[in-house]
């Protein structure tokens, strides 16, 4: 037997490419699972010990030491402190008190629990050598074979025992692969499962364009282009940004090739996606302007706060600049991550004066002032009351027509209504908070008393006077809780 242990478990490590103390590990597990069929009513530990020199091996039964004043959970494989003091003077809590027993017996179902152990064990020690010789690898190009397409899902073959799968949400809509056919992707994540691939490729990924690139325009892979940014609609459209590092390269150019050949490179690998290539800007507004290519922008409003940009384009381009479904802006947001809201010159317009309109009428009630000062703060860019009573004094006095006393006058004003303001928030803020009396009510909740409160039921007195059918539609309540809560609620008039 010893010498047969020793076979195997050489055999196996060359065979599945293993090391051969996982397969040593996995023998002596399954081992120690053949002995606990002796003490089929116990929970025990047990642990096995095979000499990898001669293959022979020693059986333990087990027991972990715990404080004595804790409750044995599972006295079959416990043992308290004072009764392992007895048999080992150096133990402690947390150590294990061992005691040999016989080896095994292999019978027909022992050796199959035991096989089922080391099949177990082998794949888990495979599983871990794909996760830690691809871990490192996230974020590249790979390549591979097509080994099935189950519901969408596509399971690729890597080589080196290692198994790949492209997410139905991961793959290129109207993509036909077969079973052998040669496929690439991005690989975005590596991670251990239970079952089934560990490796995650992606065809979807802008990340996936960009590494395309590299490989196809030479000035991406040597530095001298950057790809800044990418937006993708795959399968059918995308949007990338490029930007030279040295004014002697045209970055377009470069990713187009000759006579279109490297992106039309691209675009077969992601069957058929058409791929515009703007001109990467660090100023936003002109990076928009490039990205809603090819319909051109007349003007545009830029809101930081919202991070918006209202762009104004002729009329007869805007169903271009808008695309099919809203492609080209959808795209053209995505690349440059702001929120862009196309539309023709005359509804910029008209937005905006309905803008200035709404803020000359909000400084004219709150700053109690007439329509002249009310339409300078206007023009100058103001439009809210918090950016006059807060902006630098300077910025007010450099308004022409405003004074030292004009703008002290404003700032104050400004301060005082959005006090007021405050204060009326609280103020809503208590009417719909519930009075204690209605807290306390038996049979009440916190929940409950605050969905009553914004009812106007805020007392116990208001509850008393309600009836069941005007409040069974509060959240929290039914038919029966509300009569048991009225109930209560008028119980002090009976008494």
């Amino acid at each position: 037997m010893s010498k047969e242990l020793l076979m195997v478990i050489d055999a196996v490590a060359a065979e599945k490419g293993v090391p051969e103390a996982v397969i040593l590990e996995a023998m002596e597990a399954a081992l120690a699972s053949a002995a606990k069929k002796r003490y089929a009513e116990q929970d025990v530990l047990i642990r096995v010990q095979i000499d990898p020199k001669d293959g022979s091996y020693e059986t333990f039964r087990r027991w972990e030491v715990v404080a004595d004043d804790v409750v044995m959970e599972s006295p079959d494989r416990q043992l308290r402190l004072m009764d392992a003091l007895d048999e080992s003077e150096d133990v402690d809590v947390g150590d294990y008190i061992e005691e040999q027993i016989d080896n095994p017996e292999f019978g027909r179902i022992a050796a199959q629990a035991a096989k089922q152990v080391i099949v177990q064990r082998v794949r888990e020690a495979e599983r871990a050598q794909v996760v830690d010789a691809w871990k490192d690898r996230i974020g590249e190009l790979v390549t591979g074979v097509v080994k099935r397409v189950e519901r969408g899902n596509v399971y690729v073959d890597l080589g080196g025992n290692a198994e790949a799968i492209i997410p139905k949400d991961k793959g290129i809509p109207r993509d036909v692969l077969r079973t052998g056919d040669r496929v690439r992707g991005y690989l975005f994540d590596v991670r251990s499962e239970p079952r089934g691939p560990q490796l995650f490729i992606s065809r979807a990924a802008p990340e996936f364009m960009m590494e395309l690139f590299k490989l196809e325009v030479p000035e991406v892979g040597q530095g001298l282009v950057s790809i800044k940014a990418c937006a993708r609609d795959p399968g059918d459209r995308a949007k990338i940004a490029v930007l030279a590092h040295d004014n002697r390269t045209d970055p377009i150019g470069a990713c187009i090739g000759m006579r279109g050949s490297r992106v039309q490179a691209v675009t077969n690998e992601l069957n058929g996606e058409r791929v515009d290539i703007i001109l990467w800007s660090d100023n936003p507004a002109q990076f928009v302007i490039n990205a809603m290519a090819p319909a051109e922008v007349q003007s545009i409003v830029v809101d930081e706060d919202k991070h918006s940009m209202d762009l104004a384009v002729a009329e007869e381009n805007l169903a271009k600049a808008i695309g099919r479904g809203g492609q080209n802006v959808r795209l053209a947001s995505r690349l440059t991550g702001w929120q862009l809201n196309v539309m023709t010159a005359d509804q910029v317009r008209e937005k905006s004066e309905a803008e200035q309109a709404t803020a000359k009428a909000l400084f004219m009630e709150k700053l109690e002032v007439d329509e002249e000062i009310a339409s300078i703060l206007v023009g100058e860019g103001f439009s809210t009351v918090e950016e006059v009573a807060y902006i630098p004094v300077g910025e007010l006095l450099a308004v022409e027509d405003f004074d030292e006393d004009i703008v002290e006058e404003l700032r104050s004003r400004a301060r005082d209504a959005l006090l007021h303001d405050a204060l009326a928030v609280e103020e809503g803020l208590d009417e719909n908070q519930p009075a204690q009396d209605l807290l306390d009510l038996p049979g009440m909740d916190e929940a409950t008393a605050y969905a009553l409160a914004e009812r106007g039921v805020r007392t116990r007195e208001d509850l008393a006077e309600m009836a069941t059918d005007e409040i069974a539609d509060v959240e929290g309540l039914d038919e029966e809780r509300a009569a048991a809560l009225i109930m209560e609620a008028r119980r002090h008039w009976f008494e």
